[in-house]
């Protein structure tokens, strides 16, 4: 494979420790993967079992989850599925362009989307993710912090 879009996401690959904050608050830490798969067709993200979770979080914790990011090539566009331990299944559109990570998702009363910037060296990338029920209105659900672990 070697279409010219798959090296936006070239900035992603390798492990991630991933944490949630809410509020000023670590409600978490795990790591999360990103590699190459079916030769370079597709990136795989896959995050593990947390390491520590607050306790409020860990009984709605999705982990684990594994994702799969693929390119329209007519379009220019990347697409993630998306799968978690709760039996959740979701399709978003997802992007890497310019030093912000992008995804989101329109959905019948449950719209969602993330932002996330990279630091100038690579190693953090600081974003939200936030929710909409009219995709309107939008309340922060939660930041999230990546902190490049190799």
């Amino acid at each position: 494979m070697g279409h010219p879009a798959f090296g936006r996401l070239e900035i992603l690959l390798g492990e991630w420790r991933m944490e949630a904050v809410v509020g000023g608050r670590s409600m978490g830490v795990a790591r999360t993967h990103f590699a190459w798969t079916e030769d370079g067709a597709f990136l795989r993200q896959h995050t593990e079992e947390a390491e520590a979770f607050d306790p409020d979080w860990a009984a709605r914790s999705p982990l684990p989850v594994t994702s799969l990011i693929g390119l329209d090539d007519t379009a220019d566009a990347f697409t993630m599925l998306y799968a978690d331990a709760r039996d959740v299944f979701r399709v978003y559109r997802f992007d890497v362009r310019d030093g912000v990570w992008t995804m989101s998702r329109d959905a019948a009363g449950f719209n969602q989307r993330f932002s996330a910037v990279f630091d100038a060296d690579g190693r953090t990338i600081s974003g939200a993710w936030e929710g909409s029920p009219d995709g309107t209105s939008w309340t922060k659900d939660f930041d999230v912090r990546y902190t490049r672990a190799s």
